[in-house]
């Protein structure tokens, strides 16, 4: 298992694909940026201070512990429950009279009888174990000076190091996705100097045992149902099942392993000590239930395991390194705050030049004495661009690490939890959260990473059409606000305020639709995309009713999670057609439009219904303090600084709201976001950063970034709104995962807007803060690469191609619009003016 001196050769990154002129004409063949590494000078003392990789099925929180060691593991897989019955037969009765009361204007009555439309709460996500090393005592007397402990980006591995007196102990952590698995490389710098115990450990219900003296075999069950469970064993269902299998292996010629109690290694006087482990669970599917499923878990990771073992350490890391690396190398951001700093020259000269201006403070990462928690400590004094980068970076990275073609849909945590009851559920919520969770999918170039969320939408259709059917009597299908691994389309539990909100489904399909304009892709828009769209269309058209003037309606309706003074001076949420149920539902009626254009399907008697629909949706008003109304009536706002932004969904992510063609409306959305105020949660904070974005206001969108780099101490963490981790996972308080990605999307949305014919160049850059700068890799709406550069606050080069067809785009920066067209497989690169001023064939650097 030596890696026997063996380099690995990654393959061209998408990103080096183009490079501008002053990268050409400055390059002295050193590293142009900072190392993208997350720093840690001590272990965690804390869960999130601890480093999260994963494969996008299996994950791990490494906390680097010296004498002990843990390493916290997750499957995706690992939900209690079993498949549900997502219908309610005393739905439509209970629709009825809701819909009378909400006509008569009894809006606290309607809120109060909406909860006969609630249903019981979603399943919850569990945790897979613990695997847990210990070292004997000599380590705890490390010489702490010498502790590192740090996640490369670049590479998707985790080191660890620390000396012992004259011995220098390193640790290396990967999961791998071509392989399936967890690796851990152990070595100490004497022979013979490796010695600790090894075993596995859980919350859950679970039982191990040593095998063939190197391995052990982990077995565990999840509950049939939620915590806390019935004490009545028959109803009690068969929950999932799980298995994780792990090998040691060690070198050296005085190395032994040892079976210590049959559930424990032993490793004796090694050199070196190679850790695998792979997983598995009976989840077949959210149709089929644990005690019918046909897997085998235990049987999955011995197959998995006879394959492992026939690759060599090196093997492993080579075909990591070479996946992991195709994803992540597409997109590379680069920010100076230094005006004194040169476009591509390296970053040690860079550092040089900025020192000398004592008006700049600059931090450098390469400093590797300085802890990622330090430099967010400091950010609102030095507002180091870097970080910025870095940030950016970790949101592409961890979408990598938790969603994955084959996988489950990121959920509320990404793929990480340490709690059998975590918070809220770690379930799907539809609101704003999952859809948070998929925002940068596209524009940061991560678009297979989005796949797990169309399967998704896929089961949520089929259950759907069963809840819509049975709760509504309508046609086609429904999601609401929460769901989980079994695809739960019914409302929530509880206040209609959280549990009704039937738009969950239709806020999804918009990523059907997106990822066709960025992909081009009329396959997938036909075979995948239009029926769910269709499906959905016909739930919204059953769900419409004629309102008593000339307009349709959504009732009841609420605006998620948000209350309003009704007339009669208490507080409720129940009304008719919210601005964010008309907002999502002319997004998803212009994006079926379009796609049977594209399709042929202009005909269809679907789309003719979609048409004389589309003409009777109320338009969006603007309240009397010039605001965007939130409901249909101007109700008295009781929680102005309110974390949701759900009004202002056709600004971003949707596009019924736009600068260029609704002004007034524009105007309104901006003073809409003045008086929600900065305090909010992480996601809160970078919904309001891409909004500001959207609306070009760079200051604004800017301020919401820095905003978000307050250190939360884990201890007193409901003290905070918002915030990073010391491992930067972004805070509600607690951790939730969606803002870490909304970081990334609102980022991109600074530097690139686009629809499928137009280009925004730095709509939003804030020139004080990023005066130089590059961005390469971004995606834009209609099949197109962007790259793009600026100096002094200026552009400086655009290079653009694309690889799925010719495209006819126009550009606009600076009051300027140009209109160019870009050939398939050619890289065209635009000057400040907007110039072409070369081209060259992308099969130079790229097959194409």
């Amino acid at each position: 298992m030596e890696d026997g001196g063996w380099v690995h050769v990654p393959r061209p990154a998408e990103k080096d694909y183009w490079n501008p002129t002053a990268v050409q004409e400055n390059s002295n063949g050193e590293p142009s940026s900072q190392p993208l590494k997350l720093i840690f000078t001590s272990p965690a003392k804390y869960w999130t201070d601890a480093i999260p990789i994963g494969n996008g099925r299996f994950g791990a929180m490494i906390w680097g512990g010296v004498a002990k060691e843990t390493l916290q593991l997750n499957e995706d897989t690992l939900w209690t429950g079993i498949p549900g019955n997502y219908t309610n037969h005393n739905a439509p009765a209970a629709l009825s009279d809701v819909r009378k009361l909400v006509d008569d204007g009894q809006f606290t009555q309607a809120t109060k009888e909406a909860i006969k439309l609630s249903d019981h709460p979603s399943e919850v996500y569990q945790l897979l174990g613990d695997m847990i090393l210990e070292f004997d005592t000599s380590h705890l007397k490390y010489d702490e000076e010498t502790y590192h402990r740090e996640l490369d980006l670049d590479t998707a591995t985790t080191t660890v190091k620390y000396s012992v007196g004259d011995i220098e102990y390193k640790r290396e952590y990967f999961a791998s996705y071509p392989d399936q698995a967890f690796v851990t490389r152990l070595s100490g710098s004497e022979k013979g100097s490796l010695s600790f115990t090894l075993y596995i450990d859980s919350k859950m219900h679970h039982h191990s045992f040593v095998q063939e003296n190197n391995q052990i075999h982990f077995q565990g069950s999840c509950p049939g149902k939620r915590i806390p469970p019935r004490l009545n064993a028959g109803d009690n269902p068969k929950g999932i099942q799980f298995s994780a299998l792990l090998n040691l292996q060690i070198g050296g010629d005085t190395g032994v392993i040892t079976d210590v109690d049959g559930r424990k290694l032993r490793v004796e006087g090694a050199d070196w000590a190679v850790i695998l482990l792979v997983a598995s669970s009976s989840f077949d599917g959210p149709f089929t239930n644990p005690i019918d499923s046909k897997k085998d878990p235990s049987s999955d990771c011995e197959t998995a395991m006879t394959s492992l073992r026939k690759l060599s350490y090196a093997d492993i890391h080579a075909h990591h390194l070479d996946d992991y690396q195709s994803l992540f190398r597409r997109v590379s951001l680069e920010l100076w705050k230094s005006s004194k700093n040169v476009l591509g020259s390296a970053h040690l000269n860079a550092e040089k030049q900025i020192a000398a201006d004592e008006s700049v403070p600059f931090t450098g990462s390469e400093n590797t004495t300085v802890s990622t928690a330090e430099r967010v400590k400091s950010f609102q004094t030095d507002e180091d661009p870097s970080l910025v980068q870095l940030l950016f970076q970790y949101g592409r990275y961890l979408l990598i690490s938790c969603s994955r073609p084959g996988t489950q849909v990121a959920n509320l945590q990404g793929l990480w939890n340490k709690d059998i009851e975590p918070p809220w559920d770690g379930a799907q919520h539809l609101n704003i959260n999952l859809q948070m969770n998929y925002w940068p999918a596209l524009s940061c170039n991560l678009k297979e990473c989005q796949e797990p969320l169309f399967d998704y939408i896929s089961f949520l259709s089929i259950n759907g059409s069963k809840t819509a059917k049975v709760n509504y009597e309508a046609n086609g299908w429904v999601a609401h606000q929460v769901s989980d691994i079994w695809a739960k389309t019914s409302p929530d539990r509880g206040e209609a305020v959280w549990a009704f909100w039937p738009m969950g489904g239709a806020w999804l399909c918009t990523h059907l639709w997106e990822h066709f304009v960025y992909s081009m892709d009329t396959d997938f828009l036909k075979n995948k995309a239009y029926p769910l769209l269709e499906g959905c269309v016909r739930f919204l058209l059953s769900w419409l009713i004629k309102g008593p003037g000339r307009y349709l309606e959504t009732n009841p309706s609420t605006s998620p999670e948000h209350m309003f003074i009704a007339p009669d001076g208490k507080q409720a949420s129940v009304s008719y057609s919210t601005t964010m149920d008309t907002s999502i539902i002319k997004e998803v009626f212009s994006e079926i439009l379009s796609a049977a254009e594209i399709l042929g399907r202009t005909d269809d008697e679907l789309i003719q219904k979609v048409r004389e629909a589309q003409q009777q949706l109320p338009p969006t008003k603007i309240s009397r303090d010039g605001t965007i109304m939130e409901w249909a009536l101007d109700f008295i706002d009781p929680d102005i600084h309110h974390r949701h932004l759900s009004h202002l969904f056709g600004v971003f992510p949707g596009h019924t709201i736009t600068l260029q063609k609704n002004p007034d409306l524009s105007k309104a959305a901006e003073n809409t976001l003045a008086k929600r105020g900065e305090v909010g949660p992480g996601w809160s904070t970078m919904w309001k950063a891409a909004l500001w974005a959207r609306l070009h206001r760079k200051e604004e969108a800017y301020r919401m970034v820095k905003h978000l780099f307050v250190l939360v101490d884990p201890a007193h963490e409901s003290e905070y709104e918002g915030g990073l981790y010391s491992n930067l996972f972004t805070s509600h308080p607690p951790f939730q995962i969606d803002a870490n990605f909304g970081f990334s999307a609102a980022i991109a949305e600074m530097l690139v807007q686009s629809t499928v014919k137009d280009l925004y160049l730095l709509p939003a850059l804030p020139r004080d803060k990023w005066p130089n700068g590059c961005v390469k890799g971004l995606k834009a709406r209609g099949g197109v690469t962007v790259n793009v550069c600026w100096k002094e606050g200026d552009l400086h080069e655009v290079g653009l191609w694309s690889t799925d067809g010719n495209r006819i785009q126009r550009l606009h920066y600076g009051g300027r619009t140009v209109n160019a067209c870009l050939l398939s497989c050619k890289i065209y690169t635009f000057d400040r003016e907007l110039r072409c001023i070369r081209t060259y064939s992308l099969s130079q650097v790229a097959s194409c």
